[in-house]
């Protein structure tokens, strides 16, 4: 057996203890962990323990779990179910003072909160990636799912912005990942970056094969009030078009405030558009009734994943393109959104947000088409 580091569990000839950073955080982060999770080679816990000043990672049987959770009374739980609030949204007198994160799988995590009561009275929080895991050398539950580490630096950089170390606490991680796959022997190593090609490395994995679950969606946000600060609201319009069958869903919702003429201009759409407008929980029904239980929801910006939250619920999960690293795909990719005649495909009538549509298609089926390549 190899002589191994204690405090980061890997071969001593890959530790990354000394890239882990020291943090001053101001949020106390309580990390309860599945006791099956605790010596997982590529576990993220550890990271964070080491290094955040004010954290705690607790590890036990569950039936030993409750007398040892001493929870604060403004403590809140990181947990992408209904009715989970976005982290983001919350005023700054809203924003806990204790933040709880489950370890694990996904399945242990939904064992840990039904197991354990306490969890389950606190308020619950969730973040709206930008991107997707660059936790490679680990299979994630979606493509929207976030390691531990990235989950806790995704959350602390919003409530806390000030604080110094977030990035190079990454950087840690990205060590133990990049020298997981260039280990001599690793079944994630040499081999696995054999199978595949630097030119398809950064390409989500749902794009890689069949698009036959795929929907592509587009919707746009209200314009703000003038004079105002801009404020996050659900969409007034949603468009979307399921690459398999070619389903496609289109609607206006009723928007919060009057539309101009130069918004509207600038939506290429009119007032008839808006004649048959439906309030947001209809439009939540008409998805419900659109959407597969296997659609992978995929957006261009994290914009439009803000609005399909408020869509399809609090739990709802999107793949955004705009964190494909362009640079490591064909260049045509960062410049050229034109979608072959070969491929074209029609539109919902639905003005900018039709072209936005179909922009985005291209898009997809060109990361599809490079990825087969």
């Amino acid at each position: 057996m190899p002589d191994r580091c204690y405090a980061c569990f890997r071969p001593r000839e890959i530790c990354f203890c000394d890239v882990i950073p020291r943090i001053e955080n101001r949020t106390e982060v309580l990390l309860v962990q599945h006791r099956r999770e605790r010596f997982h080679r590529f576990n993220t816990a550890r990271i964070v323990r080491q290094g955040l000043v004010r954290s705690q990672l607790l590890i036990d049987h569950i039936a030993n779990l409750p007398s040892q959770l001493h929870l604060q009374p403004n403590a809140g739980l990181l947990y992408p179910t209904a009715p989970a609030r976005l982290l983001s949204e919350l005023a700054e007198e809203e924003q806990p003072e204790q933040l709880v994160i489950l370890d694990g799988t996904w399945h242990q995590t939904k064992t840990l909160l039904r197991e354990l009561p306490a969890l389950q009275q606190l308020p619950r929080y969730r973040l709206a990636p930008a991107e997707p895991s660059r936790y490679r050398i680990r299979r994630e539950p979606s493509a929207a799912s976030l390691s531990t580490v990235e989950a806790t630096v995704a959350a602390l950089r919003i409530l806390e912005p000030e604080t110094a170390g977030l990035d190079q606490l990454l950087d840690a991680f990205a060590t133990m990942v990049e020298d997981q796959l260039t280990h001599p022997g690793s079944a994630n190593g040499a081999r696995f970056l054999q199978r595949r090609s630097q030119s398809t490395s950064h390409i989500p994995l749902p794009l890689l094969g069949s698009l036959e679950d795929v929907v592509v969606a587009y919707g746009e946000a209200p314009a703000g009030e003038r004079g105002g600060r801009r404020t996050s609201e659900p969409p007034i319009s949603w468009v979307a078009r399921r690459l398999g069958d070619g389903a496609t869903f289109s609607q206006t919702l009723i928007p919060p405030r009057p539309l101009d003429d130069v918004f509207l201009k600038h939506l290429e759409l009119t007032r008839d558009d808006f004649a048959q407008a439906i309030s947001l929980d209809e439009a939540r029904q008409r998805w419900q009734m659109f959407r597969r239980p296997k659609d992978v929801v995929t957006v261009f910006q994290p914009g439009t994943a803000r609005l399909f939250s408020y869509l399809a619920g609090a739990d709802a999960r999107c793949l955004v393109l705009k964190s494909v690293a362009w640079e490591a795909l064909d260049e045509r990719l960062a410049h050229d959104f034109s979608l072959p005649k070969s491929l074209a495909l029609e539109s919902p009538s639905m003005g900018r947000a039709g072209k936005r549509l179909a922009e985005t298609v291209a898009l997809v089926l060109r990361l599809n088409a490079l990825a087969v390549s």
